[in-house]
C-alpha cells in the first residue's frame, strides 16, 4: 500500500524522498526557549505570557526600523489612496508587530496548554459551513490566506476531531519543522494530519477529497511555485494579480463544498476562527472557466474585507 504522508513525517523532505532532521543544537535550542516560556506560564498564566510578548514585540518595533518601514509600505497596498496619519501608521505597525510575537509565543507553548483551555478560548465562527460540507460525503476546501498564524488552525480542527490535510512549500522553517514533531508526539490528532508539497501532482488532493477530509491551502500566491500550476486574475485593492487555481478546480471536480476561512488572533490568547458561507454552490458547481474566475474573485473580495479589518494580520511583507 503506497504510504501518504502525515505530520508525523515532520522533517523537510530532499527531491530524493529522505527526510533532512534537524540538527541536535537546533532542537535543543528551541527546547530551552520553550522551557523557558513554559516555566513563565506556569508563573504568570497564559495573560502573563500575551504580556510577556506585547512586551518583546514593542522592542522588535523600536528596534527594526526596515521591517517597520516594509510594514508601512504594506498598509498603504492595503488602505489605497486613503490617508493615514502618523499616529495610526504606529499603532497599526506596533499591534503587527505584536501580534507576530505572541502568536510565535503561543505556538511555543502550545502543547503546554490543557485542551480544554485552549478550545475554550476559539470561537469557530461559521462551523456550520464547514459540518454542512463534510455532511456531503465529498469533503470540504478550506481556501486560507496568507494572513494570521493558519498553521495553527489547522492543529486546532485536528484536535476538535475534523480528519485535516494541508499543502505547504517543500521548504519549510526550523521552527514550524521542530514544533510539527512536538505536536505530533503529544496530540494523536495532529500526527494523522496528512502533509502534501505545493509542487507535487495532485493524485492525493482527489483521494483527500474522496476520504471527506477538510483540505486547507492558500491561494493567494503572486510568485510561480511550478509551471504546471495553473493561475487566475483577480482584482485586490485596485492591483491586478495572478492567483493559483489548482486545488479550487480539484475541489470543482470532486463536488468539493469550497468555503473561505480565516483565523484571527485577539488580546489575551483569544481566537476566532470563521468559515464563510460556500464560494459557490457545490450541487450545480463545475470546473469551468467562468466558475473559476467568480469564486477565486470573490475568495479575493473577503481577503480585501479581511485584512482592511485586520491590518495586524499580514503575514506577507
Amino acid at each position: 500500500m503506497e504510504h501518504v504522508r502525515t505530520a508525523n513525517d515532520v522533517a523537510s523532505v530532499r527531491p530524493d524522498g529522505e527526510r533532512a532532521r534537524l540538527p541536535w543544537f537546533t532542537r535543543a535550542k528551541y527546547g530551552l526557549v520553550r522551557a523557558f516560556l513554559a516555566a513563565w506560564m506556569g508563573c504568570f498564566g497564559l495573560t502573563g505570557l500575551y504580556r510577556f510578548g506585547q512586551f518583546f514585540g514593542t522592542c522588535e518595533w523600536l528596534i527594526n526600523y526596515k521591517l517597520r518601514r516594509r510594514y508601512r509600505s504594506r498598509l498603504r497596498w492595503i488602505y489605497g489612496t486613503e490617508d493615514l496619519d502618523p499616529k495610526t501608521i504606529r499603532r497599526l505597525t506596533r499591534r503587527w508587530f505584536i501580534r507576530l510575537r505572541c502568536d510565535k509565543l503561543f505556538y511555543l507553548v502550545f502543547d503546554h496548554i490543557p485542551r480544554e483551555e485552549i478550545l475554550a478560548r476559539i470561537e469557530f465562527i461559521g462551523r456550520h459551513h464547514i459540518d454542512n460540507g463534510l455532511a456531503r460525503g465529498k469533503g470540504v476546501y478550506a481556501a486560507m490566506p496568507h494572513a494570521g498564524t493558519h498553521h495553527v488552525a489547522g492543529v486546532l480542527m485536528a484536535i476538535m476531531g475534523y480528519k485535516v490535510a494541508g499543502v505547504r512549500d517543500r521548504k519549510e522553517g526550523a521552527l514550524r519543522l521542530h514544533m510539527q514533531e512536538v505536536f505530533a508526539r503529544r496530540y494523536p490528532e495532529v500526527a494523522s494530519i496528512r502533509i502534501f508539497f505545493a509542487d507535487e501532482y495532485p493524485r492525493d488532493l482527489f483521494r483527500c477529497f474522496h476520504e471527506n477530509y477538510v483540505l486547507g491551502t492558500a491561494l493567494d500566491v503572486d510568485r510561480e511555485r511550478a509551471p504546471h500550476l495553473r493561475r487566475q486574475k483577480v482584482r485586490i485593492f485596485g492591483q491586478e494579480r495572478e492567483w493559483l487555481t489548482g486545488t479550487l478546480q480539484i475541489a470543482l471536480r470532486c463536488g468539493a463544498t469550497i468555503v473561505p476561512g480565516f483565523w484571527v488572533s485577539l488580546p489575551d490568547y483569544h481566537f476566532q476562527l470563521i468559515a464563510h458561507e460556500p464560494l459557490v454552490d457545490p450541487q450545480t458547481a463545475r470546473d469551468e472557466p467562468p466558475t473559476v474566475a467568480e469564486a477565486m474573485q470573490r475568495y479575493a473580495d473577503l481577503i480585501e474585507a479581511h485584512l482592511r479589518a485586520h491590518p495586524d494580520h499580514l503575514s506577507k511583507v
